[in-house]
């Protein structure tokens, strides 16, 4: 199993691709500590992988809240005694035209996305350091490569990851640590599905393999990163988007 015996902590775990990457990560072998701002929805995602058979625990965080990342961090070691692997999920959006965009819509998704990642990142990479060892796996977005209209906080925050990415991938390189970036293009999660027909048939018009992405296609792209088989690869942006963004 490609994983076994690594500790993994996957941030926004309670649907979509964040909960496939946990998925993925236990049938790989990995104890997986899932976490989300929704403390029942989350524990749902972590007991029906503990009744098959997985090692899964769940925790409520905020990724925004300093406080709460520490806790997550140290309920992590408390559970497990190691992490080897973080993924930072999580992330919101409030979209509208930048001339119409409330300050308070701006700050908060800079905020979790982009500060919130950060704080992730910081407080995983002390214990990965004394292990001399670990993947931190970054999910951004093609929007962060390519701007979007009536996305700017979140084109912003999912860029400002991409930079975060690279620079952090050079400060920990020498103690064994990869960091590296996946940006997603249209994937079918529940965001998405919000769209309108047409909405979406614009969308299919504009990636090239003619089909949307899932989660498991995500996952599956995590899944190497955090594995040996990535342990020369780092500071990398891979995209998963069939082709959207070239």
């Amino acid at each position: 199993m490609r994983l076994k015996d690594k500790v993994a902590i996957v941030t926004g775990a309670s649907r979509g691709i964040g909960a496939a990457i946990a998925r993925k990560f236990c049938e790989a072998g990995a104890s997986v500590m899932l976490c989300s701002r929704s403390a029942a929805s989350v524990a749902g995602v972590a007991e029906a992988l503990v009744r098959e058979g997985w090692n899964a625990k769940s925790a409520q965080a905020d990724i925004s809240d300093e406080a709460d990342v520490e806790a997550l961090r140290d309920l992590t070691l408390e559970e497990f005694s190691r992490i080897d692997i973080l993924v930072n999920n999580a992330g919101i959006n409030r979209d509208a035209l930048f001339l119409r965009m409330k300050s308070e819509d701006w700050n908060a998704v800079l905020q979790t996305n982009l500060t919130g990642t950060a704080y992730c990142m910081r407080t995983v990479i002390r214990p990965m350091m004394r292990q001399r060892s670990g993947r931190i796996i970054n999910i951004t977005s093609v929007v962060g490569l390519t701007g979007n209209v009536g996305q700017a906080n979140y084109a912003a925050s999912k860029a400002g990851i991409i930079g975060l990415t690279k620079s952090i991938a050079k400060e920990v390189s020498s103690r064994g640590i990869t960091v590296n970036a996946i940006a997603p293009g249209f994937i079918t999660t529940d965001m998405t599905a919000k769209l309108s027909e047409a909405d979406s048939q614009r969308m299919l018009e504009l990636i090239p393999l003619g089909v949307f992405g899932t989660p498991e296609d995500v996952a599956e792209v995590a899944l190497f990163l955090a594995s040996d088989a990535a342990g020369y690869i780092t500071g990398q942006v891979i995209q998963v988007d069939g082709g959207m963004v070239m």
